[in-house]
């Protein structure tokens, strides 16, 4: 029996690439024909599957409305800060059309153009004023529809 442990350590220590791997294992194929079986319905198995279906389709549902949410809200946040940018816009173009109508009804700057067109300024009594409040007429005034009156030179 020593001999044969020797010569055992002597063929391991030749080989040692290879090991024991135990009994090797043989598969055969073997066609089955499952074409008579009936499949038996298990109520209990469709009751549990229509509940899980259920609770599938309410989970969906519950993500499907968090998700839209979620998305609206950040629609509506952009929406509005396209809101703010066009107030800014407007109010800044506001700003300019107020400095710009302002520089329009200077006195000075009218008067210099009214002197380019040749107009001169009126001479006192050409102009009557049609809303002073002092009356020449004590009792009732009928209005009329009639254009401005203007005196020219008296």
């Amino acid at each position: 029996m020593a001999a044969a442990a020797a010569i055992g350590s002597v063929n391991r220590g030749t080989r040692r690439d290879t090991f024991f791997t135990g009994t090797p294992e043989i598969y055969f194929a073997k066609a089955i024909d499952n074409s008579r079986l009936v499949k038996m319905e298990d109520p209990a198995r469709n009751r549990e599957m229509k509940q899980f279906c259920t609770a599938l389709a309410c989970l969906f549902l519950l993500v499907l409305t968090y998700a839209w949410q979620h998305f609206r809200a950040i629609e509506y946040g952009y929406q509005i800060e396209s809101a703010k940018r066009q107030l800014s816009n407007l109010t800044e173009m506001n700003r300019a059309l107020h400095l710009e109508d302002a520089s329009l009804r200077d006195p000075e700057r009218i008067d210099v153009i009214a002197r380019r067109m040749g107009l001169v300024p009126p001479l006192p009594g050409q102009v009557i004023r049609m809303d002073s409040t002092t009356t020449d007429v004590q009792g009732p005034v009928m209005a009329s529809a009639g254009p401005g009156m203007i005196v020219h030179g008296q």
